[in-house]
């Protein structure tokens, strides 16, 4: 079977389109609102256009390329002058309510729409008023603002959000000019079900969807002589940032990104992984006290965005996470009472700020028993996103600086275990190292646990823990999708898992809601950011977390032991029930299933009353 593109011969496939066909041949197309990563071609964008011939037909057919099958004999025809006119008419009529102000917006120079508006030669926008996009900017959520603005309803974000995160908080709505995405029952990004896992931020073409950055707090923070900023980076950052700055993806940066926080001007520079460390040795002796006690199972508590869904979604759950406080916490915390003590520095002049590979970090931060005496634990949290914006604000090229390393004498060091922190699987796996030597006083021979390692979205494993303990069963979950199953498996008592590993982002916090942005790519370097972690952690000098002599002076002077009652102040929580009962009409559920309000059905003519007494939760 062939066709013809441009007047070149192609072998066709099974069920491909033309644009497949197209992208495998050479043949550029232009698109917004397809994304084959996650199986998206809406045709909504109408941007790729081609022309068709086939059948002996001399008339062609203009069609969009992302979702028309290309058959065999058929003629495509990718750049005649009436496509390029269509494509750039087209172009211009999205932009004809979308805001303006490029040269503010945070994609400016990394914008999809400013790519395929370049590539039509679109040289004005005749159809452009501002009025138009004067449209809903919702910035009720703690990190998250949505700028309708700006979107151009490609609904990338509603798939992603439905089919592969299964959260379903956002949702198509309106019509004709006052179409575009929404929120669930019309509440706003706050009050709704979204989890802040920031999935949708990586699919958007545009700005519509982003962090709320908080860059210029920073800048005042470093310039300001009465501030001892302290600021910590996540396991993540060090093999996510790289790019950024012209580096190969999965590239450790670590010495780098010390050396441009110390140029920007921090007083301290400290890593996360010390308080992964942490949170191993408390959440690890809280599994093993829980398992002797028969409540199991135990879900890890290091991910914000799984604690929203857990609270939002399945508050039955919460007596089974753990309440250990994440790394990001745990470190506020002892970075405003340890570090401040053994510094010999004014507690009340500390400002902690993290940067991490999540929004969602952005809500933790900011949760009520995070605080003391109405400081935050963690004053200001970036997304890697706002760490590149500020290095380019402050004039730092990464790629061109020295390395240099953790010097402080109280929390700068970590353990191999704390670096795996950041992908799937890792946190069972540091946990596993350090409660194997909890029960049996040694270590664990076979340090790394192949069997932990999978990149599957719910796998499973038995690891021997030896002593009183014996067997365990083992969960690691990354996606909420796949994690929902899981939890009502648990609910129903389906279950028999001692420990359960949960990431909302699949592939973990190496693809986190607050990652750089990868233009018509989802996740694409997952295995190679993985591949970096396992191979710090095996140059690691101490592979455990019990083995931190930084951490263990900490317990010593500090601390006393897991699990103390100055532990318990410091680095545990608790967690609040925040589920709304959410109520839909027949009518409703069948806009949800059809994606659209254009799709008509003998529901369309169900009275609004009658359709209220078919409500279900």
């Amino acid at each position: 079977m062939y066709a013809y593109i441009n007047g070149k011969k192609i072998s066709l496939e099974v069920n491909e389109t033309i644009l497949e066909a197209a992208r495998r041949s050479g043949h550029y197309i232009p698109t917004l609102c397809e994304l084959a990563d996650i199986d998206h071609k809406p045709g909504t964008c109408r941007v790729c256009l081609v022309e068709i011939r086939y059948d002996g037909k001399e008339e062609g057919s203009i069609v969009t390329a992302c979702n028309t099958p290309i058959l065999e004999g058929m003629e495509v025809f990718t750049r005649t002058r009436q496509v390029r006119e269509m494509q750039r008419l087209q172009v211009e009529l999205l932009l004809a309510d979308h805001d303006q102000e490029c040269a503010t917006c945070v994609r400016h120079g990394s914008c999809e729409v400013q790519d395929v508006a370049q590539f039509v030669g679109l040289q004005k926008s005749r159809y452009y008023e501002p009025e138009n996009a004067d449209r809903e900017v919702d910035e009720t959520a703690p990190g998250f603002v949505r700028d309708m603005g700006k979107c151009i309803r490609c609904y990338r974000c509603v798939k992603i959000c439905r089919d592969g995160q299964g959260v379903d908080a956002l949702v198509m709505a309106g019509r004709g000019t006052g179409a575009g995405v929404g929120v669930r029952q019309g509440m706003t990004q706050g009050s709704s079900e979204c989890v802040s896992c920031g999935q949708c931020v990586l699919v958007c073409p545009t700005g519509a969807l982003g962090e709320k950055d908080e860059t210029e707090t920073v800048v005042d923070y470093l310039y300001d002589p009465d501030v001892v900023t302290v600021f910590q980076f996540a396991p993540a950052i060090r093999v996510g940032f790289g790019e950024e700055f012209g580096l190969p993806a999965g590239t450790n940066v670590e010495g780098q990104v010390i050396s441009a926080i110390r140029a920007i001007g921090a007083d301290v520079v400290l890593d996360t992984n010390f308080a992964a460390d942490i949170v191993i040795m408390e959440e690890g002796t809280e599994l093993l006290k829980k398992h002797g006690e028969g409540n199991k199972p135990l879900f890890t508590s290091c991910c914000p965005a799984w604690i929203n869904f857990a609270e939002k979604h399945y508050p039955q759950i919460l007596p089974h996470l753990s309440s250990t406080r994440s790394p990001q916490q745990c470190f506020g915390s002892i970075a405003k009472t340890y570090l401040p003590e053994k510094m010999d520095i004014d507690p009340s002049k500390v400002r902690v700020i993290s940067i991490m590979p999540c929004i969602a970090k952005k809500d933790e931060a900011g949760r009520g028993m995070f605080k003391k005496d109405g400081m935050r634990d963690v004053d200001v949290v970036l997304t890697i996103r706002e760490f590149a914006r500020l290095l380019k604000r402050e004039g730092i090229d990464l790629k061109s600086l020295e390395p240099s390393t953790f010097d402080n004498p109280y929390m700068g060091a970590y353990s191999g275990a704390g670096a795996i922190f950041a992908t799937t699987g890792g946190v069972m796996e540091a946990a596993v190292r350090t409660m194997y030597y909890a029960v049996n006083d040694k270590e664990l021979e076979e340090i790394e646990v192949e069997a932990l390692r999978g990149f599957e979205g719910v796998r499973s494993a038995k690891v021997d823990l030896g002593g009183n303990i014996g067997e365990v069963k083992l969960a690691m979950c990354h996606g909420l999708k796949g994690v929902r199953a899981v939890v009502e498996d648990v609910l129903a008592g389906r279950s028999d898992f001692d420990f359960i590993e949960v990431m909302a982002c699949p592939g973990g916090c190496v693809d986190g809601g607050g990652h750089l942005r990868s233009k018509k790519a989802y996740l694409p370097f997952a295995l190679k950011r993985r591949d970096t972690l396992y191979k710090i952690d095996k140059k690691s000098q101490y592979r455990q977390s019990h083995n931190n002599p930084l951490v263990q002076k900490l317990y010593d002077d500090f601390l006393e032991r897991p699990l103390s009652q100055k532990s318990h102040e410091l680095l545990h929580t608790h967690y609040i029930g925040r589920q709304q009962k959410m109520k839909q009409t027949i009518r409703d559920i069948w806009k949800d299933i059809t994606m659209s309000t254009l799709v008509h059905s003998e529901f369309d003519n169900i009275d609004e009353t009658a359709a209220c007494k078919s409500d279900i939760l």
